[in-house]
């Protein structure tokens, strides 16, 4: 008997949530016929400083998010818009025998060359994101034909319908794993490795490849920076992940970059990152000829005070100390935030304080008011190194 993995914030909203999509959100997108004003500031957008050193900056938005004035706070700071929730299977393919809904993605993707962003789409095959509609038979049940014929129609159909609208797709996500894996590191408790085996991930590639033969394909994973919540080192994960990708380009698969989330962990981090264990392990990457894309950066503020300033301040050291040591290699091409505000950040509903305080683990507060993170973030841009840019953001004159 297997059992889907847990819905998350990432994969499926809760009821308030959902209803909130119809009832803002999609009409937030709906009035955004006209770019957002950009709200002014003391500080030049978080965008144009990495860009100075031949970083895009961007962050992750969903629909469910487009409130009255959060959206010009993205437009105003991020130079690329990464698609949180509405390209996933909840949203695109909400049941076995439902048709493909676009609507959530044509919107958010459309935001997105309104405000002249760089777009990255996430996920095309993902263990998660499946949403209520989903039952564990209509996908551990399935023959192989079956799977293939779900998984690579949903995906040939989906990258065609954006076909030159994403300058990078999230081909695979999370499919690699120390522990629950075969010998080349791809994990085996997922629907698709058990239906189809681990084959359907280099398919996957081929299919995006074939459809867009002009974006970025990328393999995507988390947990490589310092010991996670429940004990796991590094160290493993990091080693899984590099044979994982080497077997791929070893088989031809087109896996053009490497997405590291970035999901930092405050409690001791000091401490607990190993810096030069980190560097070697970007070092790997870039010696295979890989760009490197930071995705989905935010900082878990467990372990620190509920008092807001003392705790600002060290989610702030967080940011600086992981960055200081990331941008440093000049593969890496581009950093993701995981969200701009507290105000939406699936951290909130999937793992809350303990002791009830909100989290804050992004860079602009509740009220989109720039946080020490911020500063943090910025100071980090302007001591990397500069590089050749992976992408040029469209609104770079």
């Amino acid at each position: 008997m297997h059992e889907l993995r847990p819905m998350t914030r990432r994969s499926l909203l809760a009821g308030a949530g959902a209803v909130a999509v119809g009832a803002t959100g999609l009409g937030g997108v709906a009035q955004a016929g006209r770019r957002p004003r950009r709200p002014r500031s003391g500080y030049p957008p978080l965008w144009q400083q990495a860009w100075q050193r031949g970083i895009v900056f961007g962050s992750s938005i969903a629909t469910w998010q487009l409130d009255a004035d959060y959206p010009a706070l993205h437009a105003r700071e991020a130079g690329l818009l990464f698609t949180e929730d509405d390209l996933l299977w909840y949203q695109l393919k909400p049941g076995p025998d439902a048709p493909l809904n676009f609507v959530p993605g044509d919107q958010i993707i459309g935001l997105a060359e309104q405000n002249e962003q760089l777009v990255i789409a996430a996920h095309l095959a993902w263990d998660e994101g499946f949403g209520d509609g989903w039952t564990e038979d209509d996908l551990w049940g399935l023959t192989a034909a079956e799977a293939s014929d779900l998984l690579y129609g949903v995906i040939e159909a989906e990258v065609a319908h954006y076909r030159g609208r994403a300058d990078g797709w999230i081909v695979a996500n999370e499919v690699t794993d120390p522990f629950d894996a075969d010998a080349n590191g791809f994990r085996t408790n997922v629907p698709w490795y058990a239906t189809i085996g681990p084959s359907y991930i280099g398919e996957s590639f081929h299919i995006a490849h074939q459809e867009d033969p002009g974006a970025l394909l990328l393999i995507n994973e988390f947990g490589f920076e310092t010991v996670n919540e429940f004990g796991d080192q590094p160290g493993p994960r990091r080693q899984a992940y590099l044979t994982a990708i080497d077997t791929l380009l070893d088989d031809d698969v087109p896996v053009q970059a490497v997405g590291i989330q970035g999901h930092l962990l405050a409690d001791r981090f000091a401490t607990r990152f190993n810096e030069n264990a980190y560097r070697a392990f970007l070092g790997e990457i870039a010696d295979r000829g890989l760009p490197i894309l930071i995705t989905e950066l935010d900082v878990l503020d467990d372990g620190l005070p509920a008092a807001i300033g003392p705790r600002d301040q060290k989610v702030a050291d967080v940011y600086r100390r992981y960055l200081d040591v990331t941008l440093d290699e000049e593969a890496v091409k581009v950093v993701v935030a995981f969200g701009l505000t507290d105000r939406y950040t699936w951290l909130e509903e999937d793992q809350p304080r303990p002791d009830g305080a909100p989290r804050r683990p992004l860079a602009f507060d509740d009220d989109l008011q720039r946080k020490p993170a911020a500063n943090a973030i910025s100071a980090a841009f302007a001591a990397a190194p500069c590089r050749d840019p992976l992408w040029t953001p469209p609104r770079v004159p």
